[in-house]
């Protein structure tokens, strides 16, 4: 059985996802898109993570790690292939390393798993601890980056997507959160109520808001510290709300809208103006589902 809350939660987090490459509402809004794009469109990977880090904590011998992992590559390895035309070239050798634009995510999830399985008998505090000074780590490079603090050469290295946000600094903090959550009962101690979730993604659009006044407009912002705390409570409030079913297909639906909306991106955006986006997410979630279809012929595609 699943909890289809959660699975509805995923559904709008790809849609967060595909929403944030689009940067929505640049053009004609540039201070809400700021808001969107570089604030509560940010939540969904932190979420997705913080959702994979609660279910991670069963993966408790070296057996299940295998086909944990074995899952995650295989899925990396088909998708990074599938978009081989679009990463070939130039700097070819990282996007193999550190994944091709939203890819990035699954060789985080990937490493970042390694990592907290044979860390994860350290103590809570020490564990918890070690999150946030990664996270904080990684929000620091990402300031003085877009801060351009540095000269050139050392600035367009800081600037870099995976200098900042990779599996260490990124997936394995939110990865290590998800798995407190379970290990501490958190989400049976906390009963968020949707106030709270308002509350929590509200302040996310506080600190994008002012990152936006502070900081360069033209700056993409990955990083937020309200994430640490916005991420945890959506993904309480939605596991308490315990809706059981027996399917998958949501959850299937979120990996392949998140999988295959930058090739669908790439064929129908700024070619059906002014109806590009109706058109974009109506072909998207068509072949999302074509691509659950298939997968349960072929497997591994999600």
């Amino acid at each position: 059985m699943r909890n289809l809350s959660i699975d509805i939660l995923k559904i709008i987090l790809a849609f967060f996802v595909v929403f944030l490459h689009m940067h929505l509402l640049r053009d004609s809004y540039p201070v809400l898109s700021f808001v969107l794009v570089n604030g509560i469109f940010r939540m969904a990977v932190p979420t997705f993570l913080v959702i994979t880090g609660y279910y991670f904590y069963y993966v408790d011998d070296k057996n299940k790690l295998k086909k944990w992992l074995i899952r995650i590559f295989i899925l990396y390895l088909i998708w990074s292939i599938i978009y081989i035309p679009f990463w070939k070239e130039g700097d070819a050798w990282m996007n193999i390393i550190f994944g091709y634009h939203h890819l990035w995510y699954l060789i985080g999830t990937f490493f970042s798993g390694i990592i907290l399985f044979f860390m994860r008998k350290i103590s809570v505090n020490l564990l918890a601890g070690l999150a946030v000074l990664l996270f904080s780590l990684g929000y620091g490079i990402q300031t003085l980056g877009n801060l351009h603090y540095f000269e050139y050469e050392t600035d367009s290295v800081i600037n870099l997507f995976p200098s900042y946000r990779n599996f260490l600094l990124v997936c394995f903090p939110f990865l290590t959160i998800g798995y407190l959550i379970n290990k501490l009962n958190l989400d049976r101690k906390y009963k968020f109520s949707l106030i709270d979730v308002v509350i929590a993604m509200g302040s996310v659009a506080l600190e994008s808001l002012f990152n936006y006044k502070m900081i360069n407009s033209r700056e993409n912002i990955d990083l937020l510290f309200s994430l640490l705390i916005a991420c945890p409570v959506l993904f309480i409030y939605c596991k308490n709300l315990s809706v059981m079913v027996d399917t998958k297909l949501l959850a299937s639906l979120s990996t392949a809208i998140y999988v295959i909306h930058p090739l669908i991106m790439k064929w129908v955006l700024d070619k059906y103006y002014p109806f590009e986006i109706p058109i974009f997410i109506i072909i998207v979630l068509i072949s999302s589902f074509i691509l659950v279809l298939a997968n349960r012929k072929l497997k591994y595609l999600l």
